[in-house]
This record gives structure tokens, sequence and C-alpha cells, in this order.
């Protein structure tokens, strides 16, 4: 079948189903002939457009279009089947409330490029409303007298001596933890005179650190003690050693009694028995049990008890550290100061002091800012439940598919700790007053407050990275504009180099660490262990080093370490990351620039700002016909007169009514002279405050204003809007734009093929002219006719095996521009057109030969 009959079918086709579809929208559509040009054979596209006023919302029956989602299958077909009023206003409703969660994922915006920017829009200012309550809850539990709170308590207990004895940080052996224990830290704990030497114990028998920190309970006092022979004597040394003890660790800990036995200074202790917990130090990890006495009341008291342990040598070599812990409270800032000292006696011998200071709030509603923080709280409860349910419905809609996201992960990490910070805020809430109730019953006894404030540094830390999340995930919402995705973009694009680099990366920085570790690991203290190597490396990067203490620990090798990796790490390789990351930026900021501009945000604000200026000027428009119809210079103005002058200019009948019946106020339908002057004071008034009002949202705009849209076509616009097509009439015009689709893209393969069959085409005679070249140098050294055959003979048979292998069959039948192609006929030179070739007077030349 040729290619104009196929062609006059289609048409046939397509103007059959054209009337049909005509007759079913009738007069609201016209045919639009959009394309009558090449090929030759008539190909006509057309179209069925139905013509809208160009002030409607292009959008507002878009939902109409595309699949819809699960979940509105099921609603509509709830809603068209038989139910009853009741049923259909609980649907209502039900949708309506459904509507409080509708997101990106839960509506179908895929197409529909305005939908998704105010969607997102939404998304943006509700997440910022969330995104500020989380914040002054953040920021409700810290306070600024907390660092100063703990800057006093540290200078105080780590850096006092007194008459010039040892303080804490100076501790370097167990002599020098007595004189400590029995001078500073008896002293700092104990303030039982004023500065004029005035006695405090006439106005409280508690202890007021610095005057305004109480002293909760009593002091505690710890160790953690090693068993003897827990390590091996090499035989040589036998006899002169006859006791080792080893570096603590958990088996090796001793849990005998010792000493005076009687007492808890001298008995060992579980960690289950002290509801204590392990603590990290500076050599090792420790348990929480161990010996340990609690302090008294009175520092005369406490100073008898520690000379008593003094005496009977409680700390011995098996000694491996000793925990000092007390609790202060501040009312006038309301804030708890939980302090341990720690004391570490290594294997080597000496001591090695360290300290973990812990200011934290531990009562929360106190203050008038306490109980805004509590409505807080209460908003940020109903944003969890808010967020929970929008998760739900996505997971509901996409399934496993949701979590394909980074930005749905991370929704789900914010959501799961939120919802760990609220059940830790009750559980701290209980504790504290349980603590608290003890400690009034029984104040005499250790306040234990370590725990809690070990896990109430843990939920500020959590709730930090919470914050952290939270305002990476604003991202998430920016992503609609094209220049906020440039970071995400060349992230993304370059993750794979990166990542491929990064191992050659850290195969050489890991190779330096290790030498570093092996050649200074015993001399300098930032090169003492391999995590510290890592650092200490990535400092290096930074500028931050000591290359005097590397030069002082090998003289040789330390200058070349130094020197090479500076420049294989810094130089090279660093460098090289950035060039990774510099090329992707290039290319993913070419890649925005050559596209196409979207629907953004500045246009959605800009078509509000059009809506709002259009309203405006219609009724400055109708201000002025009313004013218009008032200049006739009559006294009296008769309600027919009023009316047919408005109507001419396209008001309606209610409005020119209500307008009218406003100032007649004797109802007698003619306005006086008096009412026409109130008349056109009122409206005098209304445009002087609408000039004003268009004059302000232009300056607040930046006085952008669409010249387009005229006060002519606003009130063309106003008065006779055009109506939308049916849902039927559209489903019509939408299945004659996917026939059309359809038949496109067959037309498109069809050429597609045709071009290809020709590419073969001329492939076949390039092969054929080579071919032909080749006998024709024997051609002149042959006279005898017959030699003549074999060559047309042979070319015949080459271009049947070129025809059957290419498909050629199928190209006969098609129109080839060119006559010495139809009908796969190629012409054959004569051998008179060759140099030196002779023919015969009588013979005529083949012209051409049929394959």
């Amino acid at each position: 079948m040729s290619l104009t009959l196929r062609n006059n079918r289609a048409g046939s086709h397509f103007r059959a189903s054209e009337e049909h579809e005509l007759e079913a929208v009738e007069k609201k559509a016209w045919d639009n002939p959009v394309y009558n040009g090449s090929p030759s054979a008539s190909l006509k596209i057309q179209a069925i457009y139905s013509p809208k006023s160009i002030l409607e919302n292009p959008y507002e029956n878009f939902e109409e279009v595309g699949d819809p989602l699960p979940y509105q299958e099921e609603q509509s077909k709830a809603v068209d089947g038989k139910a009853s009023p009741f049923l259909k206003c609980c649907f209502c409703i039900f949708r309506g409330i459904r509507g409080l969660w509708g997101t990106t994922l839960t509506e179908n915006t895929a197409e529909n490029r305005e939908l998704y920017v105010k969607t997102t829009l939404r998304e943006l200012l509700v997440y910022i409303v969330f995104l500020m309550d989380i914040c002054l809850l953040t920021y409700g539990m810290t306070s600024s007298n907390a660092y100063y709170y703990t800057k006093v308590m540290s200078e105080l207990f780590l850096q006092t001596s007194s008459d010039g004895r040892v303080s804490f940080q100076s501790i370097g052996s167990m002599a020098d933890f007595w004189v400590y224990a029995q001078g500073p830290l008896l002293d700092n704990l104990y303030w039982t005179k004023w500065y004029n030497n005035e006695s405090l114990a006439a106005h409280s028998t508690q202890s007021y650190i610095y005057y305004e920190n109480l002293l909760l309970g009593v002091p505690r006092m710890r160790q953690l003690k090693v068993k003897n022979n827990s390590c091996v004597v090499h035989d040589d040394f036998k006899e002169e050693i006859s006791s080792c003890y080893d570096v603590y660790s958990e088996d090796k800990e001793e849990r005998f009694s010792f000493g005076l036995i009687n007492g808890t200074a001298w008995r060992y202790h579980s960690e289950e028995d002290l509801g204590g917990s392990s603590h990290w130090g500076r050599l090792t990890s420790y348990s929480g049990g161990g010996y340990y006495i609690d302090l008294k009341l009175t520092r005369e008291e406490t100073a008898e008890a520690l000379q008593v342990l003094k005496e009977k040598l409680w700390l011995d070599r098996g000694t491996r550290v000793v925990f000092i812990d007390f609790s202060v409270y501040n009312a006038n800032i309301n804030l708890f100061c939980v302090l341990r000292l720690v004391v570490e006696f290594p294997a080597t011998g000496g001591a090695i002091p360290s300290w973990q200071i812990r200011t934290v709030k531990l009562i929360r509603y106190v203050s008038a800012w306490d109980f805004f923080i509590v409505a807080c709280e209460i908003v940020f409860c109903v944003f969890i439940f808010y967020y929970v349910v929008e998760e739900i419905l996505e997971l509901r809609i996409h399934k496993l598919q949701y979590f394909t996201s980074i930005w749905n992960i991370l929704d789900v990490v914010v959501i799961l700790l939120s919802i760990v910070a609220i059940g830790f805020h009750i559980f701290r809430t209980i504790e504290v007053n349980r603590l608290l109730g003890e400690l009034v019953k029984h104040p005499n006894t250790y306040a234990d407050f370590e725990f809690l404030a070990f896990w109430q540094t843990q939920y500020n830390n959590m709730n930090a990275v919470n914050l952290f999340f939270a305002w990476i995930k604003i991202f998430k919402y920016i992503s609609f504009n094209k220049t906020m995705t440039q970071l995400s973009s060349t992230l993304a694009r370059c993750a794979k180099d990166i990542l491929g680099f990064a191992i050659m990366f850290f195969i050489v920085f890991f190779a330096y660490a290790q030498l570093g570790y092996l050649l200074f690991g015993t001399q300098v203290e930032n090169f003492s262990t391999f995590v510290k190597c890592i650092f200490t490396q990535f400092r290096i990067i930074l500028g931050d080093f000591d290359y005097n203490s590397i030069d002082n620990a090998n003289r040789v090798l330390g200058p070349i370490y130094f020197v090479t990796y500076v420049f294989f790490v810094f130089f090279v390789l660093l460098n090289m990351f950035l060039a990774i990351i510099n090329d992707t930026y290039s290319e993913v900021k070419e890649e925005l620039s050559s596209q196409k501009d979207e629907l953004q945000l500045s246009d959605i604000l800009k078509q509000s700002y059009n809506r709002a200026l259009m309203r405006l000027k219609v009724k400055k428009e109708q201000i002025s016909d009313v004013q218009k119809a008032l200049q006739n210079g009559t006294k009296e103005l008769d309600f027919e007169d009023f009316k047919s002058s408005l109507k001419e200019l396209g008001h309606a009948d209610h409005e020119i009514t209500a307008a009218f019946s406003r100032f007649d106020k004797d109802g007698n339908l003619i306005l006086d002279e008096e009412e026409q002057q109130q008349m056109k004071h009122d409206l005098e008034a209304k445009r002087v405050a609408l000039n004003t009002e268009i004059k302000n949202l232009g300056k607040s705009y930046g006085d952008n204003l669409d010249e387009n849209l005229t006060c002519m076509e606003a009130r063309n616009n106003h008065v006779t809007k055009a109506s939308w097509v049916s849902k039927e009439e559209f489903q019509v015009l939408l299945q004659r734009v996917l026939r059309l689709e359809q038949s496109i893209n067959s037309i498109g393969s069809k050429i597609d093929a045709v071009v290809s069959k020709l590419d073969v085409l001329e492939r076949n005679k390039l092969m054929r002219k080579d071919l032909l070249g080749k006998p024709l140098d024997n051609v002149i050294k042959e006279e005898e006719p017959s030699q003549e055959e074999p060559l047309p003979q042979s070319l015949d048979q080459l271009g049947k095996e070129a025809a059957e292998g290419w498909g050629m069959e199928h190209v006969r039948g098609n129109n080839m521009s060119g006559e010495s192609y139809q009908k796969g006929v190629y012409p054959i030179l004569p051998r008179s057109g060759v140099l030196g070739s002779q023919v015969p007077k009588n013979s005529q030349p083949q012209s051409a030969v049929l394959f």
C-alpha cells in the first residue's frame, strides 16, 4: 500500500471521528489545523480547542488529567455510589480533614507545576512554624548562666590550692591526692564562715558553696582495685618482685574485703548494689562498683574519716582509680551542677587527674518563661501527631518506595527522635521528683544525681542532633527552585567519583597515621594512640600542628614525614577532591542555566498580586462608571436613567439596584440633589482609598505591574466569563489527543524505516562502484565480445544478494526520488566511457541491468 493511500485513509478516519466529536462538544469548540506541510502526502494534524478567558485559572480542572491515586479512586467510588446524605456529609467532613495532610506525595502533582509549588509552599509555611517551636523548646532547656556556673565550679575545685598546697589539676601521686583531699577539697566543700570570719552555722546547718550553691546531701568517695598477681612476672625478676598488679579490667577487679573489714570503705559493693554506672576515663573504662565511703555533713567529721582512711592505707598498689562525687543546686538560676573528680593511678605509677562537670536544668516549671515552654511543648506534641499521620498516609500510598528518598528517611528520623525526647522528658520529671523526695527525707545521705545528669546530657545532645536535622530538612521544601538544587545536584552527581577517590585518599591517609604512631607515639602526646594520630593529621591539613615536637622526636624521619605528608595529602589529594566538586558544579550550573524556566514561587506571588490588583481596578472602574452616570447636571436622577447609563457600561442589574438603593433614602426611586452629593462624596472617598491601596500594593511588590492586565480586560472578564468544558467533553478531547499521538508515533516510525532503507541503498551503490572499478583494469586487454558478459552477470548476482541481505524486497514498492533508482534499475557505464576502451561500431551499449 502506498504512503499516499495510507495517509488518505488516516485522514478520512480523523475527519469522521472529528465530526463526531465536534457534534459532541457542539458549539463550544472550533477546529484548529495547527500543521499542514511537509511531507507532501497532505499529512494533517488537527486538534479540538475550546477558548477560555485569559484570567481564569488554567489549572482549575487539572485533577481530571492523569490516573487518580489509589485513595482517590476509593473515595470516588464511595461518593458516586448510592449513599445517604448523612454518609455524604461525613465524607465531605473527612475529605476536609484529610486536606490538612495534603503534601506533594499524597496529591497528584506530577504534571501540575502550579499545584506542586502551592503544595510545597504550604508545607514550608507549616514546617517553619514547627521549626520555630522546636527551636524555642531546645533553647528553652538551656541557659546562658550554665557556662558561668560551670566555670565557677571548675575554678573552685580544680585550680584552687590552700596555702600554696596541691590543686586538683596538679595531683601527681597518692601523696598529692591525700594532701588535696584533706586540704583544698574540704575547704571548698564546707563553707562555714563569711569573708569577715563570721560563722555560717548560726544561719544554716547546710553548706552553701560561694554562699549561693547548696550542697545536696553528702559527697561520696569511691575506689576500684585490681587483684594481686593479676599479671605475670618474668622468671628473672620473681625473687625481687613478689607482687604484680595489672592494668584495670573488670575481670581482674578486686572484690574481697581488706583493711578494717568493717564499714563500706573496706567491703566491695557491686554496681547493682550502688545503682551506679560505668565511667570512661583517660586510660580505660571503669565499672560502677567498688569500695566507697560517704563523707559527713560537717568539715570536722569528714576530716576525721579521711585521716582514718589515710592511716589505714586505704589506697595501695592495687588502686587504679578514685572517684569523688557530689552535687550542688543554685536556686537563683534553677540549675544543678553535678561534679565528678577522677584520679587514675596507672600501672606505670603516678596519678592522672580528670573531671566531669555537668550543669543541667532538672526542675523545669518554675518561672513564667518555663510555663511558656509548657505551651510550646503542647504545640510540639500536636505537630508530632500531625507529622506521624502525614507519614502514615504517605507510606499507605507509596509503600516501600517511600524509603527510596533521603528526605523521607530524614522525616522518619526527626519524628522518632522527637518521640524519644517526649518519653524521656516524662521519665526525667518523675525521677527528679522521686530523688528530691528522698533527699528531703534523708538529708545526710548521698544524692545520686549522676545518672540523671548523664541522661539529661544525652537528651540535650539528642535534641541538638534533632534540631540540626530539622534545619537541614528545609532543603526538602525549597528544592523546587532550581537555584536551591545546585548543592544537592552537585553532591549527588559527584558522589560516585568522590567515593572512588576517597578510597585512595584514606589508603594514603591511614598509611601516614600508622607511620606517625610508630615513629612518634612514645614521645609526642598527639601521636600517643592511633586515634590521636588520625585527628592530628586532620589538624595538620587545617594548619594546626606542632612541628617542633615532631622534629625533636625524630630528627631524620620527622621532617621527611611532615614534608611528604603535606605534599601528597594537602597539595595533591585534597586539591583533587576540590577539582572533582568544582567540575561537577560547573556542569550542573550549565545544565540549569540551559533548562527552561518553570513556574517558580515568585510567579505564584506575582499571580496573587495581579489578582488582587485586578479586583481593586475593577472596583475602581465601577466607581468611575457610577460617577459618570451622576454627571448629567440634573437636580433629580431617575432610577431608570441611572440604570440605563450603567447597563451601557456593562454592569449587572443587581449591582445597579444595590448601588442606587443605598443612597435612595426615601425610596421614591429618584435621587435628589442632596442624595447625589452624598453618593459623589462616598464614591470619591472610595476612589481615593482604592488609589492609595493600589499604590501601596505596587510599592510592596516592587512596582512590577503586569501591563497585560488592563482595566478593560478585567471588566470584560468580570462581565462575560466563559465557562469551562464539562468532564465528559474533556475526556472526549483527551482521547482524541491520545489517538493523534499514537498516529504520529506510527508515522514517525515508518519515516525512520524509509530513511534507514535509503541509507542501505546508498551503501549498496557505493559497494557496486567499488566492485565495478576492479575489473575495468583487465577490460583494456580484452577484445572479445564474449568477455563482456561476466561483469554484468557478477554485478547482477551481487545486487540480488545485497537486496536479499538488507531487506530490499520491501523497498521496491516505495516511491523513490530519481528515475535511475525506481524498480531496482541501476546504470552501467559503457566501455566507451573508459579511457582506452574500444567498442564495436555495430554494437549497442547496454544502458541498464535489471536486478
